[in-house]
């Protein structure tokens, strides 16, 4: 009774150590009153640069503070699914732990299910959670001792957590450099200021300046789009 009061707790923890993550890093940038204030600071930018400079830089800065909430935002969605499913994975190898330490199943399995279920998990997540119901399927119809199942799937979980964490780093040279290549931009402009030219009102108050502008900027979010979506696609194929 004592090392089943023991294992509830320690499960309780696991659980209860990735909302603080989550909720800390998500009430950051993503919660709702968060997320408000870094709309109207951007609001508050683009009037700004609209005072400073016209309609075409509060669009423009309206665009670029809009494009890095959304990175950050991005951002803070991958180290919470990572956070998620590292304790998923720890979940499954206590779970055959403590069923060899001789803690009544039906109670052990039910605190892990209680610590994997969540309103959003990460596919991942979802994927522990059914793979410890498919085992424990097994071992009921079988006979198979249920912990040896738990170490079978935490091996493949932890090898495909392992494929998807390679995958993520052969993909940061591609984000990277995409980050480079929407930054240029910036750098042509303190160039032309750098050799005596106007870059900044050729762009900002001529139609074909403008238009150059928008233009640049569309194509940044497309591209930064596109990138993401390709990298996010490789990754989720290695899981």
């Amino acid at each position: 009774m004592i090392r089943a009061r023991s294992v509830r707790r320690r499960l309780a923890r696991l659980t209860a150590s990735r909302t603080p993550r989550s909720a800390w890093t998500v009430g950051f940038t993503a919660g709702p009153r968060a997320t408000a204030a870094m709309l109207a600071a951007a609001v508050l930018a683009a009037g700004v640069a609209g005072v400073l400079g016209g309609v075409v830089a509060a669009v423009l800065a309206l665009g670029y503070a809009l494009l890095a909430l959304r990175a950050v935002r991005r951002a803070v969605r991958e180290r919470v699914a990572t956070a998620d499913r590292s304790a998923a994975l720890d979940v499954i190898g206590g779970l055959a732990a403590d069923l060899r330490a001789g803690v009544a199943p039906s109670a052990a399995v039910e605190a892990a299910r209680t610590a994997l279920a969540t309103d959003r998990p990460d596919p991942a997540v979802r994927l522990s959670l059914d793979r410890l119901t498919a085992a424990c399927a097994v071992s009921e119809r079988l006979g198979a001792p249920l912990a040896d199942l738990l170490d079978r799937v935490e091996s493949d979980l932890r090898s495909i957590e392992r494929a998807r964490e390679a995958i993520a780093a052969q993909t940061t040279g591609a984000r990277a450099s995409t980050a480079l290549l929407a930054l240029l931009p910036v750098a042509g402009v303190g160039l032309g200021y750098a050799m005596g030219a106007q870059p900044g009102h050729a762009l900002l108050h001529t139609p074909s300046g403008a238009a150059c502008a928008l233009g640049a900027l569309l194509l940044q979010y497309c591209g930064l789009s596109w990138t993401g979506r390709l990298c996010r696609t490789a990754v989720d194929r290695a899981s």
